[in-house]
């Protein structure tokens, strides 16, 4: 018996034509596959197509007996310029197909592309030389080079015709009418025929690439014809050879169209493996490091040879892996040849339906590739793994008759590139904070990508090739900031590992202090680092762990210092280390920040001072910064025999007009504008406020259930006002900064006032030792020099604990003179907030929730409350505010299972509900889709029913109605009407049985919340243990660890 095939809401006359995500179009069928299962319908004007994306349903459509390849949709708009050429024609019944097919089958031969080879090496070598001598800190567009690469390894091997794109700045007029002829044909196909009509400049601009680009055939094939060459490649056998079976000639017509077949999908496909293979490798050290290790094995400093290509099974795993994640060709589409079913007769296929074969999701599809199917594993390609796939379970490149012809050709174009990538340079982000974006023509590739890569200095130049000599790298203006400290200063080298900034704020405090100090600092992400520490300075290294992890731009730094092998490779490094962390995760508390001090020494390093320790859980997280940064500076005087710092500061302020920069300047250029479309509070009158907001997010942006939102706030105007007023500056003054040392401020450019106290710096920050030094230095009077002393004596109490600012204290403090720029260089950074998202994009892509609360604490007696600079920020926003926002990925174990049917346990207190809200919107959308979907246990923690139980008369409601979850609440001021619980854990104990039956239905837990109340959540769980097993105390934690390996996820904010 068949099943209803579930379509998503349409729009009237256009179906899903105005639905769709015109940059990431799979972006969307991924989403409904997701909410809808393993095939839905979708409706266009004129047409209908059946989206399959399981593993079992992509098999089946992949029989070649009752489906073909269907030329519909973008393809049938390709027509029009390469007309019924390799990937367009429609087969059977276009004659040219077969006989260019046979023809061209053995320019791609083993022996073939043998041939190729060394012209591939030609090209590449062209690349290579283009980013050595730009440098390593220049900011490359890997999608656009190895595009001109593709572009020009199949011209020139294919048709021995250069294009010469790395001679030319701009991008040669051939490939720029082949993108945006490209474009259009998704567009088009898109917009129906009618809307096309309309659209006419479009169609004027369509007509003309398509001439240009049969113009460029005509050229290349008459100059052929006219000027014949010895060499037989893929041109000349197109010219020359018959069919093997009709005895037939290609065409002039068919040659020409094959030739732009050949240009168009070659160049794509393979620019695209490139670029995403780069992204899995950055993203992954571990990755990148064994590739470059098996590089350096085979191969070594000489040049690759063509016998290499099979001596490389991990190159060939991570290819493979790539290609599975982020197949350049996301989908295909067929037709069946006669009525048919699917999904062992659940599914009914009438004769001539369209399906798309949507290989982008089910390549991912955890009943092949297991429970870790979103994660980049290269090594689940090795050791005959892949070759016992099941059939049809990989193929980017197509399957049956019509598989890519070329894919030969790619394979080694690839190989070629990575290991001479790997040979001569490291990599690194240029936006550490960087994820997955896509943009999609007729493939895909990673959209706002940028790396650097920077020379290796660990092993000898690779010989060059072809005659082709590689230039000296010339360093160029980028990311890395450096500052001159007069003439024979040693240079300092500060490398940060962070994701919250809190670290990068460190960094660039101790950069920004190096010049009064008398040295040339820089200041960069750790993983700038990665074989290139220098021993010619002190080198400063501040990072974070997060759960036992690097930090996102630390990764490939750690995985490279925790693999050197030589004990002595670090020797003449002299090297100072602080750790941020939370000592309430005692098991990996500072475990990144003490490898690397320790690996940094145990390499033959110098340790200047004692690691530092920052503690999050104290609330004093900046005093140990500031003893530690005090004693570096003396450590680093003595040794070094600088001078002693000047107290004057090094900013110079100049009054003029104009304006900002704030995103470059604060080190966040991935945050782009969002717009505020509704700001609700959800909590009663007199309880501590929490609201709910929603977010229009930048074009182009995705999120997954779980991640985070980060955010750009802006301080209180109480408090810039506050500061305005203290130093009697108007709110419309424009000044003009500049600095000797590196600053987060806008320097050389003008700068509202205003804007600058708003925008780039932190006021409400309690005021450290450090502050209170200099605030005593500044002191005219011996009595406020004593106040100042007691408090930096009695910090903790005194500043801490109130929260008294720098700000808070000089106000109090009127006669204290402090110029405005030694103020400002008091403050930190303002940094990004993070929040988790509180929706699902199966709900709606383009929007994101936020379900926060508003922090607004008492402050001392006869002073203003403390207010939040995030929350508040949040708390003022009204609709139609633009609001600099960008997604930020959570860990991969906080996603939620693949298998909608998998129970979960979601525990939380308080705007902790924000992640499990987006978890059960998105299990709440499956089931609305049709889908199965397991019961949820959500165990929330409140203060009383009447004040802050968030989204209990509405979302919580319908989804308890829906019978996808089960809400169990702990009511702390009101515990009579929570069964007695008083906390999450109470009411975890309380249900304890019910917790055991999920979890051995397969159930996965997941916790949001603060420290403490995680803490309490963990140990609740251990006593559950306890008395399930009659074990002691230490056996069930340690059962506990076990049982949770991979089914417990936390979230932990302060």
């Amino acid at each position: 018996m068949t099943h209803p095939i579930p379509t998503p809401p349409t729009v009237p006359l256009l179906g899903h034509a105005t639905l769709i995500d015109h940059d990431f179009p799979m972006g969307t069928n991924a989403l409904w596959a997701r909410e809808y299962g393993e095939i839905f319908r979708m409706c266009f004007p004129g047409r209908t197509v059946y989206v399959v994306s399981s593993y079992e349903l992509v098999h089946e459509a992949s029989n070649d007996e009752l489906f073909r390849k269907s030329v519909g949709g973008p393809l049938a708009e390709l027509r029009s310029s390469v007309g019924d050429g390799l990937v367009t024609a429609n087969v059977p019944g276009e004659e040219n197909w077969g006989i260019a097919h046979r023809v061209l089958m053995p320019c791609f031969s083993t022996i073939s592309l043998r041939n190729m080879f060394d012209d591939m090496v030609d090209v590449v070598s062209q690349l290579v030389l283009k980013w050595e001598r730009f440098g390593p800190h220049y900011r490359i567009d890997p999608a656009e080079d190895f595009t001109a690469l593709t572009f020009e390894a199949i011209s020139l091997c294919s048709m021995s015709y250069r294009m010469n794109p790395f001679y030319n700045s701009a991008m040669h007029p051939f490939a720029a009418a082949v993108v945006d002829f490209q474009v259009e044909c998704m567009a088009r196909s898109r917009r129906g025929k009618l809307l096309n009509a309309l659209i006419r400049s479009a169609k004027t601009k369509f007509e003309q690439d398509r001439d240009l680009l049969m113009q460029y055939a005509d050229e290349i094939l008459e100059d052929r014809k006219a000027h014949p060459i010895e060499k037989k490649d893929v041109l000349w056998t197109m010219i020359n050879r018959a069919d093997p079976v009709t005895g037939k000639k290609m065409t002039d017509l068919s040659v020409k169209q094959n030739l732009l077949t050949l240009l168009m999908a070659g160049h794509e496909t393979t620019s695209g493996m490139l670029t995403f293979g780069m992204y899995h490798l950055l993203k992954n050290p571990e990755a990148m490091r064994k590739l470059r290790e098996e590089v350096d094995t085979i191969i070594g400093d000489r040049a690759m040879t063509a016998d290499d290509l099979s001596r490389l099974p991990y190159l060939v795993a991570v290819m493979r892996e790539a290609l599975r994640l982020s197949p350049s060709a996301p989908a295909r589409i067929v037709q069946a040849m006669e009525a048919t079913t699917l999904g062992g007769g659940k599914h009914a296929i009438a004769k001539d339906d369209t399906l798309l074969i949507a290989t982008y999701v089910s390549q991912r599809d955890p009943a092949i590739w297991g429970p870790d199917a979103e994660e980049f594993r290269p090594e689940r390609m090795l050791d005959g793994k892949f070759e016992a796939l099941p059939p049809d379970a990989w193929q980017p490149f197509g399957a049956g008759i019509r598989s890519c012809i070329g894919r030969p050709f790619a394979w080694q174009e690839v190989q070629i590139v990575l290991v001479s990538l790997m040979q001569r340079f490291t990599f690194a982000f240029a936006d550490g904070h960087y994820d997955l974006r896509m943009k999609q023509t007729l493939t895909m590739k990673p959209h706002d990508f940028y790396i650097h890569a920077i020379p290796r200095t660990d092993r000898a130049r690779v010989a060059p090739v072809l005659g082709v000599r590689a230039a000296p790298a010339q360093s160029t203006d980028g990311e890395k900031g450096t500052v001159e400290a007069g003439e024979g200063a040693p240079p300092m080298y500060v490398y940060f590992g962070s994701n919250m900034g809190t670290a990068e704020s460190f960094a660039q405090r101790i950069a920004g202090d190096a010049g009064r100090h008398g040295f040339k600092a820089t200041v960069a992400p750790l993983d700038a680092a990665v074989e290139k520490l220098a021993s010619d300075g002190p080198v400063v290294v501040i990072t974070a762990s997060y759960e036992g992890k690097p930090p996102d731009n630390a990764g490939h730094f750690v995985e490279w210092l925790s693999n050197l092998g030589d004990e002595s490779a670090l020797a003449g490094v002299s090297f100072a280390v602080f750790g941020c962390g939370n000592r309430d995760w005692a098991r990996t508390f500072q475990r990144i920040p003490t490898l690397v001090d320790d690996a940094l020494g145990a390499h033959g390093g110098a340790r200047i001072v004692p690691r530092g320790v920052g503690d999050a859980s104290t609330g004093s997280f900046f005093e140990p910064f500031a003893n530690w940064e005090e004693g570096l500076w003396a450590a680093l005087a003595e040794k070094y025999e600088t001078a002693k710092p000047t107290s004057a500061g090094g900013l110079e302020l100049v009054v003029t007009d104009a304006g900002p920069g704030r995103a470059d300047a604060l080190r966040q250029p991935d945050t782009t504008m969002g717009t505020v479309v509704e700001n609700r509070v959800l909590t009663a009158p007199g309880a501590p406020v929490k609201r709910h907001i929603e977010i229009q997010l930048p074009e182009g942006t995705s999120y997954t259930a779980g991640d985070y939102l980060a955010v750009l706030p802006t301080n209180p105007p109480r408090d810039v006002r506050r500061v305005l007023k203290r130093f009697g500056l108007p709110a419309d003054q424009e000044i003009t900064i500049q600095s000797a040392d590196p600053t987060s401020l806008p320097t050389g450019r003008p700068v509202n006032v205003y804007a600058l106290l708003s925008g780039y710096v932190e006021l409400a920050q309690p005021a450290t030792t450090r502050d209170l030094r200099l605030l005593i230095e500044a002191s005219s009077t011996d009595a406020e020099k004593q106040v100042f002393k007691e408090l930096a004596d009695n910090h903790a109490e005194r500043v801490l604990q109130p929260r008294l600012s720098v700000l808070d204290i000089i106000e109090a403090h009127p006669s204290v003179h402090v110029p405005f720029a030694a103020f400002l260089q008091l403050l930190p950074a303002m940094r990004v907030r993070q929040y988790s998202i509180s929706s699902s994009p199966l709900a709606d892509p383009a929007r994101a929730t936020l379900t926060i609360r508003v922090y607004e604490l008492p402050g001392a007696p006869a002073r203003r409350p403390h207010l939040g600079v995030g929350s508040t920020f949040h708390a003022r926003l009204a609709p139609g505010d633009r609001v600099r926002v960008a997604v930020r990925p959570c860990k991969p174990a906080f996603r939620l299972p693949a298998d909608p049917t998998a129970p979960l346990v979601l525990c939380c207190a308080g705007a902790g509900l924000a992640p499990m809200r987006g978890f059960l919107q998105e299990r709440a959308m499956q089931k609305q889709a049709g889908r199965d979907v397991g019961k949820s246990l959500l165990f929330f923690g409140c203060r009383d029913p009447q004040e802050d139980y968030l989204y209990k008369d509405d979302d919580l409601k319908a989804w308890v109605d829906l019978d996808i979850v089960d809400v169990r609440v702990a009511f702390s001021r009101a515990p009579d009407q929570s069964l007695g619980c008083k906390y999450v854990q109470d009411r975890i104990w309380h249900d304890r049985a019910d917790v055991l039956a999920a979890w051995d239905q397969g159930a996965k837990l997941y916790l949001c919340g603060s420290a403490k109340m995680a803490t309490g959540v963990k140990d609740k769980l251990v006593h559950v243990v306890r008395d399930a097993t009659g074990v002691d105390e230490a056996s069930a934690s340690e059962k506990f660890n076990e049982m949770m390996a991979d089914r417990f996820a936390t979230d932990i904010f302060e």
